[in-house]
């Protein structure tokens, strides 16, 4: 069982910089390659629905962002240590939400924007940005 483990939340006032991590635990699986899947962040606010953010795919890599944060935020995704980012800059109040990391159902995958294209969520992180 993929086990996906997001770090690195906090409160930030605007303009502020935060990087979220997301360790992918999976240990049982031999044949299990991290670096076979497209992974995503994707955030909700309080009342709001779970919206995409960012995707990058599985090798060679390429990315997508929402139009809200393109230019602000880098997904990027280390894959020998297993582990998927989001570098956040210029942050702005809008920006606070739980942030959750995901996998892609299927290996090979390009970036995906629709949440049920991807399993294996995490907890979520907490970001909030003060103004």
């Amino acid at each position: 069982q993929v086990q996906l483990v997001e770090s690195g939340g906090g409160t930030v006032q605007t303009g502020g910089s935060l990087r979220l991590s997301c360790a992918d635990s999976e240990r049982i699986s031999p044949e299990y390659d991290f670096s076979d899947y497209a992974m995503g962040w994707f955030r909700q606010a309080p009342g709001l629905k779970r919206e995409f953010v960012a995707s990058i795919s599985f090798r060679p890599e390429s990315t997508d962002y929402a139009y809200s944060v393109k230019g602000r935020f880098t997904i990027s995704r280390d894959n020998a240590k297993k582990i998927l980012y989001l570098q956040m800059t210029s942050l702005r109040p809008e920006d606070t939400a739980v942030y959750y990391c995901a996998r892609t159902r299927l290996i090979y995958s390009s970036t995906r924007r629709d949440a049920p294209a991807y399993t294996n969520w995490g907890q979520g992180t907490q970001v909030t940005v003060s103004s």
